[in-house]
């Protein structure tokens, strides 16, 4: 899904039909999943397959890991299967979904080289934050979406928690999520 800073898309606009690959070639992507682009147009990919966060400023060919470059692992310095990543402006960081790990880890932009683990036993697929700095996060294994506000470790469900279903109250398998 894409998801970035305000974005103000005009009713009339028309798409052209030709596509431009701006990420993915340089390095190569395996099974990317989530995608975030900053102010700045800088594409973020979760890439699953490769374990690792790859960013492709705006205009450059080539990416750079930016997350991951020790491979696979439960470190702090390593990501299994990451499924999503969002930018939190506010801490100058990245927060990804390590799925494989089951937690959320927060990891400085700026010459970092470790993430911090700030939501554990999760089995994180999508996330998104609100304007107030909540951070939302959807659980496969619970079928629900959870809100977690600064300094929460808890959070708190805003959506199914009621097993896997069809009802009004259920989720089956949320995957990504948008908060407008």
């Amino acid at each position: 899904p894409l998801r970035g800073s305000l974005t103000d898309i005009h009713p009339n606009a028309k798409w052209n039909n030709n596509g431009q690959t701006v990420a993915g070639q340089n390095p190569p992507l395996s099974k990317p999943q989530g995608l975030y682009v900053d102010d700045d147009q800088t594409v973020y990919v979760a890439d699953y397959g490769n374990h690792r966060i790859v960013a492709w400023k705006s205009g450059e060919t080539n990416g750079q890991v930016v997350v991951g470059e020790h491979g696979q692992g439960n470190d702090a310095h390593q990501l299994d299967r990451p499924t999503d990543v969002i930018v939190d402006k506010e801490r100058d960081s990245l927060i990804i979904c390590d799925r494989g790990n089951k937690r959320v880890v927060r990891w400085p932009r700026q010459n970092g080289t470790s993430g911090e683990t700030i939501i554990s036993n999760i089995s994180c697929i999508g996330l998104t934050m609100d304007e107030n700095g909540s951070l939302y996060v959807t659980d496969w294994d619970k079928d629900e979406v959870r809100r977690y506000r600064m300094g929460e470790s808890q959070g708190t469900v805003v959506a199914g928690g009621n097993g896997q279903g069809h009802g009004l109250n259920q989720l089956s398998w949320p995957s990504y999520i948008f908060v407008n």
